[in-house]
């Protein structure tokens, strides 16, 4: 009964250093239950390679995660954000769960065993929203946006999700 009232969930984001999916470079990660934001986390993550494609979209490049822990080091201190979560919220989830899948995957990690809720499905389903990019979406909620750095792009998804159980719509 939890969930339909007021949900423990995780909206979370990623930014990758290239086009491989198991690149993140930057975890955001915002920790709600019901309307209530109750933990929120942001860590920098060293990449398998030096290679630094979308640096142009995130300002992050090889010399800000040189020293920084991989996936695997860092899964542990994230990993119990998740422990009592309802859900996993992500702007375009299927990018998201991917790369999550991907780098758990190359770490030798099991990946966490969460449905996936895509605010950008629940942004069209609940108010018709088009086009559906986050800072779209955050327009029309009048959410505050940083776009593409890993917190606020995961706390806006998670504020996505607010609104809609607001509105009494079950993510």
């Amino acid at each position: 009964m939890r969930e339909a009232l007021h949900p423990v969930f995780v909206a979370l984001d990623f930014e990758t250093a290239d086009y491989a999916l198991d690149s993140a470079c930057a975890v955001g990660l915002v920790k709600a239950k019901g309307d209530v934001i109750i933990r929120r986390e942001s860590r920098l993550i060293r990449p398998p390679s030096r290679t630094f494609t979308f640096t142009y979209l995130h300002g992050i490049e090889w010399d800000d995660v040189a020293d920084k822990p991989t996936f695997r080091q860092l899964w542990p201190e994230i990993a119990g954000l998740l422990d009592d979560a309802d859900f996993i919220a992500a702007h375009n989830s299927s990018f998201d769960s991917r790369v999550l899948y991907a780098c758990c995957r190359r770490a030798r990690l099991r990946p966490p065993d969460k449905r996936f809720v895509c605010t950008v499905k629940l942004a069209r389903r609940v108010w018709g929203i088009h086009p559906t990019k986050l800072p779209d979406v955050c327009r029309h909620l009048k959410i505050k946006l940083a776009h593409h750095k890993a917190l606020s792009d995961a706390e806006a998804c998670a504020r996505i999700v607010m609104a809609a159980l607001r509105s009494g719509v079950r993510p």
